[in-house]
């Protein structure tokens, strides 16, 4: 078994940045927005030229907010918050969405690179302990050249990727060495309650696939001696109604196929945002037993790094 506390170190996209294959992964990564390859959609439209996919973002980076968020895991938001920018847009369309109003409209500001270099500055200058990516799957090209602009500039920062696992193998391996910090979610076990719930009809094969390239990169999560996050996977599983989300599927998953030292966040705050409420079973908050149920669940697969405030 791996030991879990590590010491502080430089990003890792700064020995990248030195060596100019910084330079290469941003070329790399704006080729895939001529004939649009980003996210596992693969639209195939030119957002180069300001044509539109399904996420509805074009060539520049669509940022709804940035600043310190306390109301991340405390590996996350330690004691300064996790420096986080909400990216506009996404390649989902879930029923459900509590960000729906940023996700599926979307609301958000045009940034040029510089730009979005400066609001990661500006976290780190607010003593952040990560620059913390949300639902960055769909501007994965943007957020690179961001990186490489703020990197240039004195950004240190853990990167952290927060994902909702829809995202392409391609674009991911362009994170390799970028990006920190995996926190996917991992949302439903079967391929037809995605189809359902988030439009998307290969939810489970998609997501186990980044999940697996994502644990190649970083490993198991690890902490440093204050026990903030410095490296390494944290996955996160909504619990849904009537165990819409497949739960004890997705526990033996991480389980056998990630790994048992996976740190695990089994999230509780399921409530009926967006369009939820018209539907037969989304229509009310998840309930405490169902809650210890899949907390259970996790358990009896093996996984025992179950996050607790």
């Amino acid at each position: 078994m791996m030991p879990y506390v590590g010491t502080k170190q430089p990003a890792s996209y700064r020995a990248l940045l030195r060596n100019g294959e910084l330079y290469t992964r941003v070329e790399h990564a704006r080729l895939a927005l001529q004939s649009c390859r980003v996210c596992p959609r693969h639209c195939a439209v030119n957002r180069l030229a300001g044509e539109l996919g399904t996420c509805l973002v074009g060539a520049k980076a669509l940022v709804a907010s940035a600043h310190p968020h306390f109301g991340e895991e405390f590996p996350i938001r330690g004691w300064f918050g996790s420096g986080t920018i909400f990216f506009a847009g996404c390649n989902l369309r879930c029923l459900y969405c509590q960000n729906h109003d940023i996700s599926h409209a979307p609301n958000g500001q045009e940034l040029e690179s510089d730009e979005l270099a400066a609001l990661m500055l500006a976290l780190q200058e607010q003593g952040c302990h990560n620059i913390n990516l949300v639902s960055p799957s769909h501007q994965v090209p943007q957020i690179l050249e961001g990186i490489l602009v703020a990197a240039q500039r004195g950004l240190r920062l853990p990167i952290v990727y927060n994902t909702s696992s829809y995202d392409d193998l391609e674009m991911l391996r362009l994170l390799e060495g970028v990006v920190d910090i995996y926190m996917p979610d991992f949302k439903y076990a079967d391929a037809v309650i995605g189809r359902r719930l988030s439009k998307i009809p290969d939810y489970p094969s998609r997501a186990q696939a980044a999940l697996k390239e994502m644990h190649r990169q970083v490993g198991d999560l690890v902490l440093d001696e204050d026990g903030i996050a410095v490296r390494g996977l944290l996955v996160r599983h909504l619990v849904l109604p009537e165990n819409l989300a497949g739960t004890e599927e997705v526990m033996r998953f991480l389980a056998h196929e990630i790994s048992r030292d996976t740190y695990v966040h089994i999230m509780d705050q399921y409530y009926p945002a967006a369009k939820a409420s018209r539907h037969p079973v989304l229509n009310r908050r998840v309930r405490t037993y169902e809650v210890e149920a899949a907390i259970a669940q996790a358990r009896a697969c093996g996984l025992y790094r179950l996050h607790e405030e």
